[in-house]
């Protein structure tokens, strides 16, 4: 049973400890992999739980058609988080960010770290997996700053 929700965080760190068990991969998601947008059918139908969550940084429009986030910050930038029980998804999910935790971080578009992802409300949700880019990097694609903390790729 699918139940909308949100985010999604992944804690493959746990996989090898934990043989049998069930393990949830949470994965927070700010751009095409959101419900709605272009990835999400392609890499997230799997998910068996959406959360809506927020999380404090600062969300980017690149010109390339697709946002980029930077954490932490002071601003909000607002996503989902995707639960996963199938930990090889943070596989395709790096390759879809052109991220290799075997590669030095500048050959990588986006880094994969965990971050602290809120509710509406405010309240934790836990600490989950997302991606990033350098600030760096953002100022030279031409990254805009979207205020508002939600990006979508229907104009």
């Amino acid at each position: 049973m699918f139940r909308y929700c949100g985010t999604i965080s992944v804690f493959p760190e746990f996989i090898d400890t934990l043989q049998g068990a069930l393990i949830l991969l949470k994965v927070f998601v700010y751009g095409t992999l959101k419900p709605g947008e272009r990835n999400y059918l392609f890499y997230c139908t799997q998910a068996i739980e959406v959360i809506e969550a927020i999380a404090y940084g600062k969300l980017y429009d690149l010109p390339m058609g697709y946002p980029a986030a930077v954490f932490p910050e002071s601003d909000l930038v607002r996503g989902y988080i995707l639960t996963f029980t199938n930990a090889a998804v943070l596989q395709t999910l790096d390759e879809l960010e052109a991220y290799s935790p075997h590669q030095p971080i500048s050959q990588n578009l986006y880094q994969r770290h965990q971050i602290e992802v809120y509710n509406p409300n405010f309240n934790s949700l836990g600490t989950v997996w997302t991606y990033s880019m350098s600030q760096q990097q953002i100022n030279a694609y031409g990254g805009v700053l979207i205020s508002n903390g939600w990006w979508t790729g229907k104009k």
